[in-house]
Order: C-alpha cells, then sequence, then structure tokens
C-alpha cells in the first residue's frame, strides 16, 4: 500500500497516474497548497522543501517526481512502464526522464512562478523561459518525427505519461504545446488511457481533457 501525498493537477499529478497504471494499491492525502498544507510542520516533516508529490514507501517518504517514477518503474516492472537495464532503450529512457525533470520542468516552475528568480523583469523572463520551453517541445516534437507512436518507440512508457503531464501544463501559455502535431498526437494516445481518465474523475480535473 502506498500513501500519495498529492494537489490537483500538480507534479503529483505524474506518480498518481503511474500507480493507476500499475494498479497497485494506494491511498490518496489531498494537500491544499493554497490553505498553506504544505507548509504545516507535519508536511515538513516529510518533505522539507514543501512541495507535491510526496510518496510513502514502505513506511518511508520519498520525494521529486522523477525520483517517484523510476522507483515506481523499478518497483513493478511487470507493469512494463521502462526498459529493463541492457535493453537498446533503456538509455534514451533515463535521458528523456532526466532532460524533462532537468530541463523542461524547471523552466515550467519559473514560468508559473517568475519571482522564485528575484528581483527580475519578470516579462522579460517569460519571454526568455517561453523560447526554451517552446524549444524543448521541438525536440520531443523530433523525437515522433519518424511516426512512431510513443517516445521510445511502439509501446507506452513511463516517459509519455511524465511528457504528458508537462505538456498539460502548456495549455494556457500562448504556444501550447498540442500545437505540434506529433505531441497533440501523443498527448492524445495518454488521455485516451483509463488511467488519465480515472484520474480526472479522481481529482476533479475537467480542462484538457
Amino acid at each position: 500500500m502506498y500513501t500519495l501525498y498529492y494537489s490537483p493537477g500538480a507534479a503529483s499529478l505524474l506518480p498518481h497516474l503511474l500507480l493507476l497504471e500499475i494498479g497497485a494499491a494506494h491511498e490518496l492525502r489531498r494537500v491544499d497548497i493554497q490553505a498553506g498544507d504544505n507548509r504545516t510542520p507535519e508536511y515538513l516533516s516529510l518533505n522539507p522543501n514543501g512541495a507535491v508529490p510526496t510518496l510513502i514507501v514502505d513506511g518511508q517518504a520519498c520525494a521529486e517526481t522523477a525520483a517517484l517514477l523510476l522507483l515506481l518503474c523499478e518497483r513493478h516492472p511487470e507493469a512494463g512502464l521502462a526498459p529493463a537495464v541492457g535493453t537498446p532503450t533503456r538509455a534514451a529512457f533515463l535521458q528523456g526522464v532526466l532532460f524533462l525533470a532537468n530541463t523542461l520542468q524547471p523552466t515550467f516552475r519559473l514560468w508559473f512562478y517568475p519571482s522564485d528568480a528575484g528581483a527580475v523583469d519578470e516579462d522579460a523572463l517569460r519571454q526568455g523561459l517561453r523560447k526554451r520551453i517552446e524549444r524543448c517541445f521541438d525536440q520531443l516534437a523530433g523525437q515522433l518525427g519518424d511516426g512512431r507512436p510513443y517516445l521510445l518507440g511502439e509501446q507506452p512508457s513511463a516517459l509519455d505519461f511524465y511528457a504528458t503531464m508537462l505538456m498539460r501544463w502548456s495549455r494556457n501559455m500562448p504556444r501550447p504545446a498540442t500545437e505540434w502535431p506529433a505531441l497533440k498526437a501523443l498527448a492524445d494516445r495518454i488521455r485516451a488511457r483509463p488511467s488519465w481518465q480515472r484520474l480526472y474523475e479522481i481529482e476533479g480535473l475537467t480542462e484538457w481533457t
């Protein structure tokens, strides 16, 4: 049994989605960020950064979105969400996960919270961040340029779910990810899955269905 601390539509969407894909027993504990639930002493004792997600695994609090992705794939190899060690696509999988975690996700963080960068011209900052996000989308679309349905080939992996969560975050940007035809096709495939639809029901999400 896992326990996932989540906030609807936040980065916790990814481990929640993977838990549903895996079919692993879990319970959910909602964190109301606007109410400051993530800054209570109780929550900070689990996640000192006050961020979501936090996943309780065998009584231990684990954090960081990409780390939870890798952990769940490792613990549930039968789900087929990651290439096995030593297989031809393993390196591309790891590279893709770290690209999303180190390049695209932090850029979104600053797009939504430009004040985190300190005393800067927020409009100028956002212009630069938009270009960086769009370059990332160019790169992801390029991986799909040979007509493959998923980032690693014919079968979906956790990498596709991660990318789709981040594409969802672009839905209100000047150029959302769905304006790249290959990315829209990928997002449509993931959004059609029962796990995505079930997550929307549970988290009460309505946009970008």
